[in-house]
Order: C-alpha cells, then sequence, then structure tokens
C-alpha cells in the first residue's frame, strides 16, 4: 500500500452558488481597481507574490470583497479572475502575467490560449498546457468530492511560474468549492501530487484508478481513504455561512475599529507617514486603508475577508451598497502612486502603505465601542452622498420624519 502524501499548501474555499452577472458599472471598476493592486504588489513584491496571494484562498476571497463583490458568494471567483483577465493581459509586456481560461466555453480554450502566449514569448507551452490540464483532471475527476468544474483560469508569468484559481460546482448542496494550485509548492506532479480533500458533509474522497492515472500520464500518486480529522488538519480552507448580510461574528471587530480609526480620527490623520493623503476625505481613507492591506497584508490578516467589504460595499447592497465616487477616487488616488513610482517618487506609494500599517500599530490597544450594525446603519445612511449603487438601483437619501 503506498504511503499517504499530503501537500500543506492545498487549499479550498467553499461558497454559497449565486447567479446573476456583475453590472457593467462595477465590471469595469473592478478590472482598473484590480489591475492596480496586482500592479502594486508587482513593484513592491514581485510577480512571484502575485501567484501566491491568488493561491492563497483567504487573501483572495478579501480581493473579492474590496473590489466591491458580495463579501461570500460564489460569483467571487469568476468575477474577479474576469477583470484580472480583462486589466493584464494587455499590459502583459509591462506587468509580466497573463490569465487563461476562465467560466464555461472559456475554461476550455485555455489550452489555445497558453499556445499562443508561448509562440509569441518562447514559455514552455506544452507543458504550461500539460499543468493546466493536470490541475483540471485532480480536482474534477481524481478528486471524487461531488463538485464538478465549470470555471478554470490558469495565471501564469513571463519567467513561466503559474497559479491555478478553479471552482467546481455541487446542485445538492447549493455550494460552490473553489480550489487554490501554486506551481512552486510542490516539485512535480509525480512526487508530491495535490492529494485527496474532505469536503464539509460529504464522506471520503477517493482517487482515479490506476488505469486512469495511468492514461493522463501523470503517475499521480494513489489518493487512499484516511480519517477526516486527519485531513482537515492538512488543509488550509475557507467555508463561508449561506447569510447574505455581513455579521458580527464575521467581522474581527478589533481590526474594523482600528481601521476605520485611522481613516475618521483626525490626530491620526496628522502622522507625518500619511501626509501626502492630504485632502482626501475619510471615507476615501478608509477604502484605500483596507486596499493597502490588499496588497501588502501577511497571510494571518485576511482571516476575516468579510472586513474588506467595508471598502467599497457589495453590489447586491451588503453591507452597504457600492459607493462610486469613493471608488473612483481609489482607483484614481492608487492608479497615482503607481506612475509616480515608476518615475522615482514613492512618497504617495509609501503614504498609502502605512495607512495599513498605522491600523496594524492600533490593534493592540484598541477596544471596540460601537457595534457593526451601527457602522453599517451610518454607511447606508450616507450611502447617496457617494453616489450608491446596487443592483437593484441608486440609493437614495433616507426619509426624514418630522415629529409634531
Amino acid at each position: 500500500m503506498p504511503t499517504l502524501h499530503f501537500n500543506q499548501q492545498r487549499r479550498y474555499a467553499d461558497l454559497p452558488l449565486h447567479y446573476g452577472q456583475v453590472p457593467q458599472w462595477l465590471a469595469q471598476r473592478m478590472s482598473a481597481l484590480g489591475g492596480a493592486i496586482v500592479e502594486a504588489i508587482v513593484i513592491d513584491y514581485g510577480k512571484e507574490e502575485v501567484l501566491r496571494k491568488l493561491s492563497d484562498p483567504f487573501w483572495f476571497q478579501a480581493l473579492g470583497c474590496v473590489l466591491g463583490m458580495d463579501w461570500h458568494s460564489s460569483g467571487v471567483t469568476t468575477s474577479v479572475m474576469g477583470a484580472l483577465k480583462k486589466s493584464l493581459n494587455p499590459r502583459f509586456k509591462d506587468i509580466g502575467i497573463y490569465i487563461a481560461g476562465g467560466k464555461g466555453k472559456y475554461s476550455r480554450q485555455t489550452p489555445a490560449e497558453l499556445i499562443l502566449l508561448a509562440d509569441k514569448t518562447g514559455l514552455p507551452g506544452d507543458e504550461l498546457v500539460r499543468s493546466s490540464n493536470l490541475t483540471a483532471k485532480v480536482d474534477n475527476t481524481a478528486i471524487q468530492d461531488g463538485f464538478q468544474l465549470y470555471h478554470h483560469t490558469f495565471i501564469v508569468t513571463d519567467v513561466g511560474d503559474w497559479a491555478v484559481v478553479q471552482q467546481g460546482m455541487n446542485q445538492a448542496t447549493g455550494m460552490a468549492r473553489r480550489y487554490h494550485w501554486h506551481s512552486r509548492q510542490f516539485n512535480s506532479f509525480t512526487k508530491s501530487p495535490h492529494t485527496s480533500i474532505y469536503g464539509h458533509n460529504m464522506g471520503h474522497i477517493l482517487n482515479l484508478t490506476h488505469a486512469d492515472a495511468d492514461a493522463t500520464k501523470t503517475g499521480i500518486l494513489d489518493i487512499i481513504q484516511e480519517k477526516p480529522e486527519l485531513m482537515m488538519q492538512e488543509f488550509q480552507q475557507l467555508i463561508l455561512p449561506k447569510h447574505h448580510d455581513v455579521r458580527v461574528e464575521d467581522v474581527n471587530l478589533r481590526r474594523l475599529g482600528a481601521m476605520l480609526a485611522v481613516a475618521h480620527e483626525k490626530e491620526l490623520r496628522d502622522f507625518d507617514s500619511l501626509l501626502m493623503l492630504e485632502g482626501l476625505g475619510p471615507r476615501t481613507l478608509q477604502s484605500l486603508a483596507l486596499v493597502s492591506e490588499v496588497v501588502h497584508g501577511t497571510p494571518s490578516r485576511f482571516t476575516d475577508p468579510a472586513r474588506f467589504s467595508f471598502a467599497h460595499g457589495g453590489k447586491d447592497g451588503h453591507p452597504f451598497p457600492v459607493p462610486l465616487k469613493i471608488y473612483d477616487e481609489t482607483i484614481g488616488v492608487l492608479e497615482q502612486s503607481i506612475q509616480k513610482a515608476k518615475l522615482g517618487d514613492n512618497d504617495k506609494k509609501s503614504a498609502i502603505k502605512n495607512l495599513s500599517l498605522v491600523a496594524q500599530m492600533l490593534e493592540e490597544s484598541f477596544i471596540p465601542d460601537s457595534s457593526i450594525e451601527k457602522v453599517i446603519e451610518q454607511e447606508r445612511n450616507d450611502s447617496y452622498k457617494y453616489d450608491g449603487q446596487t443592483v437593484f438601483g441608486k440609493a437614495k437619501k433616507p426619509i426624514q420624519l418630522t415629529l409634531f
């Protein structure tokens, strides 16, 4: 009997299935802000860091939230990857990151897109296609967890490193499962392959038979049945609830409160390190602080991805409508900082980074003094001031009741 090897970097996320499309007014902004966030990461930390972050389900969910998607839905996967593909591919020569594939029929175009990229760049196209096929084969066929893939995206850099973000659907449970891969987390598909996943209340998960494994020419090691509690210790997982609204148990109030303090407390905004952001309103600083954390935060900072929905709300109105004025100003400030950094002026880029650093500094002594419900209520009441909008329409000014 072969030895069962666990890959410590096996990552997945379970999310409630959501249907519908992202409205154009949000899709355009998601592409602009998502592209700016990725470029900012590349400038400070390199392309490999982008792949590492994309392979982290918690960070990925936080990114989707800061871009204005519903904080917990399956739509985050397809919408975020679609937005990044639209933004990054035309700038491949400058940023060095390319995204192939997508949802449904677009996922089947992945091999052709990778070969076309290889023909233009000299990257090993056949190897990239093989890796793409194998990741899909493992998650869709080798791992029998009840989820059938309908979305596959392959992210590759100009030096050949890659990551995969793909998602499967389980109609019986009304859930979607997102799978994350990173090429630097294993040496080969034969020596350290991705192994079994134990899904929420789905029972044991089995491998392909030996014949099927041979047919894929991958030498995927047998995956045997194992105790669920042992499997769960090995995998990083993100299982999100079905409730749509953002609740107190979904957010780290100390982190959220410290971030709000940085944006709204006048004495904190006078920090020398933040002076390059003077002139921006507190609401924009609130969004920038969360964007800053998406760019610069360490993995432990993303255990409560719902917190990042307090940057730009959500398209369905949870926790509040998307504030278009704030969203556009956030994009403008971030893009301006990137352009200045390319010219050697890093002051504004450093100031944006310091927003999240100051918030982290405050957390040690910060004691939340208001409920999350009050924060959400205030955001909804003020939404009309910032051109708040959802898929249901524009936010309206609250009706003031006059008592006689």
